[in-house]
């Protein structure tokens, strides 16, 4: 059995004309608003307030944005500002109370176990020898000998195979 499956469900129906429900009530309030202030107010008062009434119906009636109707987004204004605020989260703080002679000894420690990087620098540009730990020695080309060249088979995002010279930087 198939079923038919409803596509295009967040655009409204255009009932009367080009215009969907909400969009010719917004306009027809608007224009029956004018019409009845036409037979209570003086012309250039009906004037400026058609033009007012006027601007917010058709606002109301076709701006949209990020894709939501203006008066969605009014009303969740509304709903922002008026609503009670509650907030979940507060942070709570710890007291805690260290001793300085505890800070100076746990920072003594850990001081005396890094190395100095005055000292460091020092023997990266002076010394011939490696440093224990952070260089190899360079021994081999030195004797004569020239370095053994590495060769690595690697496969591209293609598929196709290749082979590259292998750089080891250690």
């Amino acid at each position: 059995m198939q079923f038919q499956v409803p596509q295009f469900i967040e655009v409204e129906n255009k009932i009367i004309g080009p215009l969907t429900m909400k969009q010719f009530i917004y306009l027809a309030a608007a224009g029956a608003f004018s019409f009845i202030f036409y037979f209570i107010l003086e012309v250039w008062l009906w004037f400026i307030l058609t033009a007012i009434i006027g601007g917010v119906a058709v606002s109301l009636a076709f701006i949209k944005y990020n894709g939501q109707p203006l008066p969605k987004i009014i009303m969740a204004a509304f709903g922002f500002f008026w609503k009670p605020k509650f907030f979940l989260w507060q942070r709570l703080e710890e007291k805690r109370t260290v001793s300085v002679e505890q800070e100076r000894k746990i920072l003594g420690k850990f001081f005396a176990e890094t190395p100095s990087v005055k000292k460091l620098w020092q023997d990266l540009m002076t010394t011939k020898n490696p440093i224990p730990k952070r260089e190899r020695g360079l021994g081999v080309p030195f004797l004569g000998k020239q370095a053994k060249e590495r060769f690595q088979l690697f496969r591209k995002a293609t598929g196709e195979r290749e082979i590259a010279r292998r750089v080891d930087y250690r």
